[in-house]
C-alpha cells in the first residue's frame, strides 16, 4: 500500500529543504523525494571551497534553516545538521517519474514502480534537470566525468575540459595549476562567461599548462584519447580524463508531463504561477529556480511561504514591505499587487516578465517621485543606470556637437539613459520632469539581467538604442521614419581589442561604423612604419571618408579595447546623406578635423608612438588615468604616501610598477573606465559610480574578489584594513609606528578579528579622493608636477594641438 503524506516535496535543494523544515515545524506529515544520493545536489557539485553569496542583502531570510554567506562546506554542514535536528523526512535515490492527480489525491510514481500519495505536491527540482552529456561515442567511459568536486584531487594529468561557461572555465583554471589542461569550446569566442573568468583563463593560457581551443568540439572519446573537430581538421589528444561542463537540461518537459501549463512561448522556462506559487493544477506548486527565483535566499523564502499557504497560514512574501516602500508614491497609492500589474502594463520592457521576476527586478531598483520642473539628470553626469518612466512626461534638452539644442519629450512607458548606458560616457542632455513623474531607476547589472531574461525587452531596448544613437550622432531632428532606411541595414558588431574594423587600401568595403562603446585606433602604414593618428571614442563615426569621397580606405581602424559598433550599409547611408545637405556639411567638417589631426601626427612620429603606447595599455577605455612624466619625477614616492594617508593606511596606487614609454609612465592605479569591468559582478552592489565618474567601493564589500578578478589592469587590491597608526608626533618624537605612508610589514601580518580569526580581506582601489577638497592626493603631493590625472581624450587632443 502506498505511503500517504500531507505534502510531498520533490527536490532537496535550498527551496525544498526550507519547505521541509517549515512542514516539520508545522507538524505536517511530509516526505522529501531526492533523486540523487545526497541532499542539495547542485550545491554539492560546487567546486571545493567555493564561496556562496547570500544576496540580495536587503531581502530578509524567512526559513527554519539557517543561511548566510560562506563556503560550500560551511553551508552544507549547517543544512545537514539542522535537517537532522528538525526531523526532516528525506528519502534519497527517490526519482519521481510521474505526478498525477489533483489537490487531496496526488499519486507520485518513483523509478522502480513504488508509489507515494500526497494531498499537496511541491516541485523544488531546480532548473538543471539531467546533466547534459557530450553526445558523442565514448561519452560514458570511466575517463569522462560531468562535474568536478575538488581540482586538487588530480595532479600530473592531461585533462580536456569541454564547455565555455563559468563552470568549465573555473575548473580549467583550477586544474591547470597542477595538470596539463585543454579547454575546448565550440564557439569562436567566449559568449556566456563572466568577464572575470575570461580574464583568468586568458591569463592562465599565457603559461604552458593551459591551451584554449576555440571553434572545437569532440568527435569521439576512446580510452586514453579524445578526437576533436577543429577548424584545421581532426586533432587527437592523449588524455587521462575528460571533464564536460555542459550544464543541465531544463525540466520543462517533466513539468508539462505533470500537467503544468507554460506560457505560449516555446522557449519559456518558467510556468504560469499564482502569487502563492500554485500552478494551473490545484494543489501542485512550483518553487525555487523553476519559479524564477535566481538566488538561494529567495528559494528558501519561497519554501517557507508555500508551506504556510498549504497549512492555512498564508503570509505575504518576504519582499512585500520593501516593495511597498519603493512603490508608495505611485498615483492612487495602489497595493503592491496592484502596482505590479500597473507597472507591467505601462512599461513594455517588463510586460513579458512573470510576477516573481518583476518583483525581483523592482527589489533591485530605486523609485523616484519628481514634481513638475524638477531635474532628472544633468549634462555631464555619469550614465550607469536606466530610468524607466512609470508615469508622467520628461523633457530632454539635446545638444549636438555643433552646439544646437533641441527639446524632445519622453512619456509613460519610455526610458532614458540608454545611449550613455551603452557607451559608458557622461550623460549628454539635461532632463527635467515636464509633469509630476514616477521614475524607476535600474542599476547596470539589473538591466543586463533583464535583457538576458526577456527576448521582448532585448528587442525593444536594442531598437531604441539604434534609433537614439543615430539621432545623437547625426541630428536630434531626425525622426524614426527618417532613419528607417538606416535602421533596416543596422547591425551590431562586437570586437575584441586588436580586431580590425577597417583595413587600409580596401575598396570593396563601404560600411559606416558608429562606435557605441569602447574606442578605436586610427592608423596608417607607410615606409614600413605604422603611424597612429589618434583614438576615436564612443560616439564617433568612422568609415565615412572612403564612402563620401569615393576612394579606397585611407587608414586601418582597430579596436583599442573591447568595442561595440553599429554597422550601417554605405549603400543606404550615402543617399540618406545626399538628401540632407546640412547634415552632409556637418559630416564633412568632422572628416576635415580628423584629417588635420592625422597631419599633425604624421609631422611628428613621436605623437603617434605615444598614442600607440597608451592604446596598448588600455587607456582608450579610461575616463581619468594617472600618468607620470618621468623626466620630472624624482622618485620621492610622495604620491603613494599621500594616497595611503588619505585612505586609512593602504595605498591605492603603485608608482614604480606599470609600463613606461620614453618618459611617459603609466603606474598601477584605477583608470575609472567608461564601462567599468569591476562593476560587472558585485553581489552586494558595493561598487558605485558618481556624477564626476569616480568608481568607488562602499563598506558593504564582502571581500569576494570578483571585482579584482574582473579588472584587466590589476588595480584593485584585496587587503586587510590597516590597523590605526599612532599620531604624527608619536612617530616623530618616540619612533612609534611606521611613519607616513603604508606599513608594508603590517599588510603582510595576520590581523585577528573580534572572534579570534583572521579579518577578511576587502577590495580597495582609487576613488579619486572623492569627498576630499582639492582633488586626488597623489597629484597634489607631487612636488615637481610630474603626476597628472587626465582624460585620455583630453591628452590626445593636447598632443594634436602641441607645436611640432
Amino acid at each position: 500500500m502506498a505511503e500517504r503524506f500531507e505534502v510531498a516535496i520533490l527536490g532537496s535543494g535550498p527551496a525544498g529543504l526550507s519547505a521541509a523544515a517549515r512542514a516539520a515545524e508545522r507538524g505536517l506529515s511530509h516526505v522529501v523525494l531526492e533523486r540523487h544520493d545526497i541532499y542539495a545536489q547542485t550545491i554539492q557539485r560546487y567546486q571545493k571551497g567555493k564561496y556562496v553569496m547570500a544576496t540580495p542583502d536587503n531581502l530578509p531570510l524567512r526559513s527554519d534553516i539557517g543561511f548566510e554567506a560562506g563556503t560550500r562546506e560551511e553551508i552544507l554542514g549547517v543544512w545537514g545538521e539542522q535537517a537532522e535536528r528538525l526531523g526532516i523526512n528525506l528519502r534519497c535515490n527517490a526519482n519521481a517519474e510521474t505526478v498525477e492527480g489533483s489537490k487531496g489525491g496526488f499519486r507520485i510514481t518513483l523509478r522502480g514502480g513504488e508509489m507515494v500519495e500526497a494531498a499537496h505536491v511541491v516541485m523544488a527540482i531546480g532548473d538543471q534537470g539531467e546533466l547534459r552529456k557530450v553526445g558523442v561515442p565514448g561519452d560514458d567511459l570511466p575517463c569522462v566525468q560531468y562535474q568536478l568536486d575538488d581540482p586538487e584531487a588530480f595532479a600530473g594529468e592531461t585533462i580536456v575540459v569541454i564547455g565555455g561557461g563559468d563552470s568549465a572555465i573555473e575548473n580549467a583554471v583550477a586544474l591547470a595549476r597542477q595538470n596539463r589542461v585543454y579547454i575546448a569550446y565550440r564557439r569562436a569566442e567566449w559568449a556566456r562567461a563572466k568577464s572575470g573568468n575570461i580574464t583568468a583563463v586568458e591569463k592562465a593560457a599565457q603559461g604552458d599548462s593551459l591551451d584554449i581551443l576555440f571553434s572545437t568540439s569532440p568527435e569521439r572519446i576512446e580510452p586514453g584519447r579524445i578526437i576533436l573537430r577543429t577548424p584545421e581538421g581532426s586533432r587527437e589528444i592523449a588524455i587521462d580524463r575528460v571533464i564536460a561542463r555542459l550544464g543541465g537540461i531544463p525540466p520543462r518537459g517533466f513539468l508539462e508531463r505533470c500537467g503544468i501549463r507554460f506560457p505560449a512561448d516555446r522557449n519559456a522556462r518558467i510556468p504560469e504561477l499564482s502569487v502563492t506559487y500554485e500552478t494551473n493544477v490545484e494543489g501542485l506548486y512550483v518553487i525555487g529556480a523553476p519559479a524564477g527565483a535566481p538566488v538561494i535566499k529567495q528559494c528558501m523564502n519561497q519554501g517557507y511561504e508555500v508551506i504556510e499557504t498549504i497549512s492555512g497560514h498564508p503570509v505575504e512574501p518576504a519582499d512585500q514591505p520593501i516593495l511597498a516602500e519603493k512603490l508608495a508614491g505611485l498615483p492612487g497609492r495602489p497595493s503592491v499587487d496592484e502596482a505590479l500589474v500597473l507597472i507591467r502594463d505601462q512599461l513594455p520592457l517588463f510586460d513579458e516578465l512573470t510576477t516573481l521576476q518583476l518583483r525581483e527586478f523592482l527589489l533591485d531598483s530605486d523609485t523616484h517621485l519628481l514634481f513638475r520642473g524638477e531635474p532628472v539628470t544633468r549634462t555631464g553626469g555619469r550614465a550607469g543606470t536606466i530610468l524607466l518612466i512609470g508615469d508622467g512626461i520628461v523633457q530632454l534638452d539635446l545638444t549636438d556637437k555643433s552646439g544646437a539644442t533641441q527639446t524632445v519629450t519622453r512619456t509613460t512607458g519610455d526610458f532614458i539613459g540608454d545611449v550613455g548606458f551603452t557607451s559608458g560616457q557622461r550623460r549628454t542632455s539635461n532632463v527635467r520632469a515636464a509633469t509630476d513623474c514616477v521614475l524607476i531607476e535600474m542599476a547596470r547589472r539589473s538591466v543586463i539581467k533583464l535583457l538576458a531574461s526577456s527576448a521582448r525587452a532585448r528587442s525593444i531596448f536594442e531598437r531604441t538604442i539604434i534609433i537614439r544613437q543615430l539621432q545623437d550622432s547625426l541630428s536630434g531632428d531626425l525622426s524614426e521614419a527618417d532613419l528607417q532606411p538606416l535602421i533596416d541595414t543596422a547591425e551590431v558588431r562586437r570586437f575584441t581589442a586588436g580586431d580590425l574594423l577597417i583595413r587600409e587600401g580596401t575598396t570593396d568595403d563601404q560600411n559606416i561604423y558608429f562606435i557605441r562603446s569602447g574606442s578605436v585606433t586610427i592608423s596608417s602604414s607607410a615606409d614600413g612604419r605604422e603611424t597612429v593618428f589618434g583614438v576615436e571614442p564612443a560616439g564617433s563615426i568612422v568609415g565615412e571618408m572612403a564612402l563620401l569621397y569615393n576612394r579606397p580606405r585611407t587608414a586601418d581602424v582597430t579596436a583599442s579595447v573591447d568595442t561595440e559598433a553599429l554597422l550601417i550599409d554605405g549603400a543606404a547611408f550615402k543617399p540618406f546623406l545626399d538628401a540632407r545637405p546640412d547634415l552632409r556639411v556637418k559630416i564633412d567638417q568632422a572628416v576635415h578635423d580628423r584629417v588635420l589631426r592625422g597631419v599633425a601626427y604624421q609631422q611628428d612620429p613621436w605623437r603617434g608612438a605615444v598614442a600607440d603606447f597608451l592604446v596598448e595599455q588600455g587607456i582608450g577605455e579610461a575616463t581619468n588615468a594617472l600618468l607620470i612624466d618621468e623626466s620630472l619625477c624624482v622618485r620621492c614616492d610622495n604620491c603613494e604616501i599621500a594616497c595611503a594617508e588619505t585612505h586609512d593606511g593602504i595605498a591605492r596606487l603603485d608608482r614604480e610598477a606599470g609600463p613606461t614609454f620614453r618618459q611617459l609612465h603609466v603606474p598601477i592605479s584605477c583608470r575609472h573606465c567608461e564601462n567599468p569591468h569591476c562593476m560587472a559582478d558585485c553581489p552586494p552592489n558595493a561598487l558605485h559610480r558618481d556624477e564626476k565618474g569616480e568608481v568607488w567601493i562602499d563598506k558593504t564589500c564582502i571581500g569576494c574578489g570578483n571585482c579584482s578578478e574582473n579588472c584587466p589592469y590589476g588595480v584593485i587590491r584585496m587587503a586587510v584594513p590597516a590597523p590605526k597608526k599612532p599620531g604624527l608626533l608619536q612617530w616623530l618624537l618616540f619612533g612609534r609606528g611606521s611613519g607616513p605612508g603604508e606599513d608594508k610589514l603590517a599588510g603582510k601580518a595576520k590581523k585577528a578579528g573580534a572572534g579570534g580569526g583572521d579579518l577578511p580581506k576587502k577590495a580597495m582601489k582609487c576613488d579619486l579622493c572623492r569627498g576630499t577638497r582639492g582633488g586626488p592626493a597623489c597629484v597634489r603631493a607631487c612636488p615637481t608636477g610630474a603626476a597628472i590625472r587626465i582624460s585620455p581624450n583630453d591628452y590626445f587632443r593636447s598632443m594634436t594641438e602641441m607645436p611640432s
